[in-house]
This record gives structure tokens, sequence and C-alpha cells, in this order.
């Protein structure tokens, strides 16, 4: 912006202007129902935080007006535990300064009292605000360490769909936290010869979330991409999956659902195995409905599991709907479940779409479904649809 001509003064700002362009600044220019939203759904989350603690904490037997001091008492401490030692004291302080909010004391000098008042409620607003400021640094730093977590763990995923002969596909994930447990993969993998070289479709759920199923996701993917190179049939990758997760599972705790599946783009045939994971949906050109259920337990469980394999021939039209269990288990204000069915219907609207406009159209309905409420799980998805050759 050019600067104003010598001897001609600027005009001063307005204070409308000026409270206009703070407002602007605190709300990011998000309307007062958008933040009434973003206040709601975090406010649930939060509230599902800190009520798991109490439920699980709350005996039965109790009288209601004992249940409500029980509940009050228990959600205290369900905040409490959740700050160190030493901002707990600072609470406290505050919240014994609110109760009393006036103190003082007397003197004598020369003969004549003096009282000194103090007036605790600016005081205990004081300490909240410091406790404040010590949150939110704490909050920047790990935020910061997420969106590093994130970036590397995009990074992991592939990016635009490669081109495989007779298929198109379309895929995406949303995580419910920065970070999410959820995986999905598609990639090469050579054979022996040419008529030997499959793709292999993969998608995962790493059991629970944020940054340990984000790790063991890492951990996932590099082993796939790792036992993938060995010149074995499908079920004993698999096998050699389970025996390397069972390494890192906590002794089955941690352990992860998964379809892997080769492609043969000659034979137009799609090999898989189902580890656990939610049944994928095939939806052929006619309109009949399988599932894909043939496989063993979650990888992590147990280590010397045998997978079996299963075969399909895809035939022109025909859509294949991978997904993880955030998709169909995604609840909204009344606690409905999306469900299978409101997937398959809205596959069967749009059955006539290329993959990446019906994605489009799915996650729509469910934003829709859902609504502002929070979500407890990752949600993952791939859809591929059959080509003509």
């Amino acid at each position: 912006m050019a600067a104003p001509p010598l001897g001609q003064a600027t005009q001063p700002v307005s204070f409308s202007a000026r409270l206009s362009r703070f407002w602007q600044r605190v709300s990011e220019g998000l309307a007062i129902s958008q933040l009434w939203s973003q206040f709601e759904s975090e406010a649930r989350a939060s509230y599902r935080l800190y009520s798991k603690d109490v439920a699980s904490k709350t005996p039965e037997g109790l009288t209601r007006r004992g249940q409500r001091l029980h509940v009050i008492q228990e959600f205290f401490w369900a905040v409490m535990e959740k700050l160190s030692p030493a901002r707990r004291v600072l609470l406290l302080a505050a919240l014994v300064m609110m109760v009393i909010p006036h103190s003082g004391f007397t003197y004598e000098e020369g003969g004549k009292a003096y009282a000194v008042e103090f007036d605790l409620h600016f005081w205990a607003a004081l300490l909240l605000f410091v406790l404040l400021m010590l949150e939110i640094a704490d909050r920047v730093v790990m935020k910061r360490d997420l969106q590093i977590a994130r970036e590397i763990q995009t990074w992991l995923l592939p990016g635009a769909p490669p081109q495989i002969p007779g298929l198109e596909l379309a895929y995406s994930t949303r995580p419910a936290n920065t970070v999410a447990g959820d995986y999905y993969d598609v990639f090469p993998r050579p054979g022996k010869t040419t008529e030997e070289n499959r793709v292999v479709l993969a998608v995962a759920d790493v059991a629970g979330k944020s940054i340990p199923a984000a790790m063991l996701m890492a951990t996932f993917q590099a082993s796939l991409k790792t036992l993938s190179t060995a010149q074995v049939a499908l079920p004993e990758l698999a096998a050699n999956m389970n025996r390397y997760a069972c390494t890192n599972s906590q002794g089955g705790l941690r352990f992860t659902t998964a379809f892997l599946a080769e492609y043969d783009p000659v034979r137009r045939t799609l090999t898989y195995i189902n580890a656990g994971h939610n049944n994928p949906m095939l939806r052929r050109a006619g309109g009949q409905i399988e599932r894909l259920d043939v496989g063993g337990l979650p990888f992590g469980i147990q280590p010397d599991v045998k997978y079996e394999s299963a075969t399909v021939t895809l035939a022109p039209a025909d859509w294949l709907v991978i997904f993880t269990d955030g998709l169909v288990e995604a609840v909204n204000a009344r606690d409905e479940e999306y469900g299978e069915e409101r997937v398959l219907s809205v596959v069967e609207a749009g059955k006539s779409d290329d993959p990446g406009t019906l994605l489009k159209r799915l996650m729509s309905a469910l934003d829709l479904f859902v609504g502002n409420t929070p979500q407890h799980d990752d949600v993952t998805c791939m859809l591929l649809k059959s080509q003509a050759p």
C-alpha cells in the first residue's frame, strides 16, 4: 500500500472499524451460528471426556441426592486429575478466593486505626488467567507436534488414485482426532512374470485412537510394504503380517483389523483376506449384494493363526465398498448409527457415477446425518468400480 503524500494527514480509524477488525480476528470470520455450532461440538466432546471418568466411578444403590453429590465430587476430581499438581493448587486457590470475596486486616499507627481490604475476586481471576495461559501453552506445543505427526502420516498414505486397467477407484479418510489409526493403500506387487503382476489393495483399522494408534498404523504400513516384496501367496503374506503384529500388540490389546486383496488385471479377479475387518460390500451390476467375509482373526491377537483366502471375479459395473467401522458407526445427535443400509442406499443412488463423485456423495450424506455430533472413531472408505475391458 502506498504511503500518503507528505503533508497529508491519514484518516483516523473509527472505533466501530477497530471493533469490527477485532471481532474479525477473534472469530476468523465465522458467523454466530457457526461459532455456536463449533462450541456445541467442542462442549459435547469435552463432556464425553469427563463423563467417562464419572460414570466408571459411580456406584449403584445411591439415593438421588447421594448420586448427585457423588457425580459432582467425581466430576471435580475428573477435572483436577487432568492438571499437574502445581496447577491443581492454583485452581484450588482461585476457587477459595471466589468463595471468600473480601479479606483484609487492620493496624494502628499514631493512635489511629487503619483498615486494609483486598478484593479477592480480582486475584481469583488473575490466578485463573495464569492457569489458562499455562494450559494454552501446553495445547500449542501439543498441537504443533500433532500437526507434524499428521503431515508424516499423510506422506504414508497414497496420493492420487493410480491407473489400474479395468478399475476405477477413490479413497478418503477422516480422523476423529488430529491423527488417525486407519490405513489404506494401493500399490503394485510385481510377480515373476508380467502375467503374475498384481495390485495390492489394503484397508486397516488399528484398535484405539490418536497417537498410539497412529504409531501402530505406521508400523503396519512399513511391514506390509516390506513383506509384500516376498514372492508368497496372499495367505502366507497375511500370516507373516500377523506374526509381526503380535510383536507390537501388547498381548493382543493393540490388534489391527484389515482387509487385504490382490487384483489381477489380466483375469479381472480379486483375491482377498478379511482379517476381522468390516465385511466389504460387493454390489453386482444386477443389484445383488455379496459380502467379502473369508479370512481369519485380526492381526496381533494370536501368532499362529492360519488365514484363508477367497477369489471373486469383477464384471463391468460392479462396485466394491471397503470401509472401516467409523463409517457405519458414526452417530447423530439422537445417538443413531449411520449403518450399512444408508451406505448401500447412497451407492445405489450413485451407481452410474464415477468413484470420486460417489465418494463425495457418500461423505456429504454422512455429514448431513451426523451434523455437529463429535465422532469417536476414524472414518475411511475406498470405492472401486469395475470397468469394461
